[in-house]
């Protein structure tokens, strides 16, 4: 059983983690077949959830636990760090 990959990552676009950014995010985690988890706060969220992740009001700046779990957890995980540290984009 794969014990998973788990780093602190720190959302760096200006609106924060709003809705264009989580659909991307959703997006981009949806294919993979890793259980994706996000934490801010006390609050953790399905990385495939759109609502999920934006129940974590995650604004610029906040500090995140990005946590993937499963058979393509590696790519998985290098896929969404890249998408967060990139800005989502924006």
């Amino acid at each position: 059983m794969s014990i998973g990959i788990t780093e602190t990552l720190i959302i760096a676009n200006k609106l924060g983690l709003h809705t264009r950014p989580a659909a991307a995010f959703v997006k981009a985690a949806i294919p993979f077949k890793s259980v994706i988890k996000i934490k801010y706060k006390n609050i953790e969220a399905d990385g495939k959830s759109i609502l999920g992740l934006l129940t974590l009001a995650a604004g610029k700046g906040s500090k995140i636990i990005l946590s993937v779990t499963g058979p393509d957890q590696d790519v998985a995980f290098a896929t969404l760090k890249k998408l967060i540290e990139g800005g989502f984009g924006e």
